[in-house]
């Protein structure tokens, strides 16, 4: 039986050829970047993490990689502690070690790229009562490399779990870890609410007064990106969930023409937050690895530059360091 072969919205193609790949390789030998500055390195609060059940709270590791308490569960989402990738060793060490981290109740897989899908991370954070979450067409590969309590998803499924619903949402991206398993498994991104505050609002909208009276209901809507290029997607997302906080990609998106289908620019990054409506944003995607031929300073530079010119609030744009722990609140800005 052949094997099912996963697309973007609107068949969007991310191939690249040969000639291309080539192109790219010989303009990076021209360029001269600078790699002196390094994401800074907070040391975490890891007794609060730790006993924390109550705040909603997000604490960046590196890459695309947070450690996540939401509605009393802990969380984390593409987890990479990888010293290298690829034949480039790290650029920042992880902001928690993985050793520290707390004991996880789920753990959320965006697609299967080895910046995003790290085993040896995995096999150190995973217990028999994790639940893993992942993409359609990858469940198989998990439970074959010994993740049996997993749990796979289509774009615009959810899961519910602890209270939390947890939707997979739509990406504009591919796929591969061999060379035979090209867009075998699917990519996307996590929207997190609180089931009840779902509900409540589904009773809401149904005409009832009726409300839930929990302390969930005031839990913030958190929006994980994964990876992606700029697409329509944000806007489909936005007008289905009312979006507090997002985790958005700023990084590996040079050379743009190269790029460009795969990874958003920072300008990018910020128009995909105004499409999504979200409140605020955290960015990521930078500052651990060297993946492209942007540098995480340039990529900071631009999204400040671009914030600027759209009048976006600075209080809403949470650059965090390595460790850095944010306490999340609801909606508290005014969306431009």
């Amino acid at each position: 039986m052949p094997k099912v072969r996963f697309n973007n919205m609107d068949h969007v193609n991310t191939d690249k050829t040969i000639k291309q790949f080539r192109q790219w390789r010989q303009e990076r030998r021209s360029k001269i970047k600078d790699y002196t500055f390094v994401v800074p390195n907070h040391p975490p609060e890891l007794e609060f993490l730790h006993h924390n059940r109550e705040m909603a709270t997000a604490t960046w590791v590196g890459h695309s990689t947070f450690f996540i308490q939401y509605l009393g569960l802990n969380i984390v989402t593409d987890p990479v502690w990888a010293e290298r990738m690829a034949f480039d060793k790290r650029l920042a060490p992880p902001g928690i070690r993985i050793q520290d981290v707390p004991p996880l109740d789920i753990i959320l897989l965006s697609h299967s790229h080895y910046d995003h899908l790290h085993l040896a991370s995995l096999r150190k954070l995973y217990r028999a009562d994790t639940l893993m979450l992942v993409p359609s067409g990858l469940k198989s590969k998990m439970i074959r490399k010994g993740f049996r309590n997993c749990h796979e998803l289509q774009w615009w499924e959810h899961f519910t779990v602890g209270g939390v619903r947890i939707t997979f949402v739509p990406a504009q991206h591919w796929t591969r870890r061999t060379p035979f398993d090209t867009n075998t498994s699917h990519w996307g991104g996590y929207v997190l609410q609180s089931e009840q505050q779902v509900i409540g609002s589904a009773t809401s909208v149904a005409g009832s007064d009726a409300h839930a009276e929990s302390d969930s209901t005031e839990a913030p809507t958190l929006y994980f990106v994964g990876d992606t290029g700029y697409f329509r997607g944000f806007k489909e997302i936005g007008e289905r969930f009312a979006i507090d906080l997002t985790f958005m990609p700023i990084g590996a998106y040079e050379p743009e023409w190269f790029m460009t289908s795969q990874h958003v620019t920072p300008e990018e990054a910020l128009q995909g937050f105004v499409d999504c409506g979200a409140d605020q944003m955290i960015p990521m995607h930078y500052g651990a690895f060297k993946l492209a031929d942007d540098t995480p300073r340039e990529a900071l530079d631009r999204l400040e530059v671009e914030r600027e010119r759209l009048g976006i609030a600075k209080e809403r744009i949470h650059v965090l360091g390595h460790g850095e722990t944010l306490k999340i609140g609801r909606r508290c800005s005014t969306r431009i």
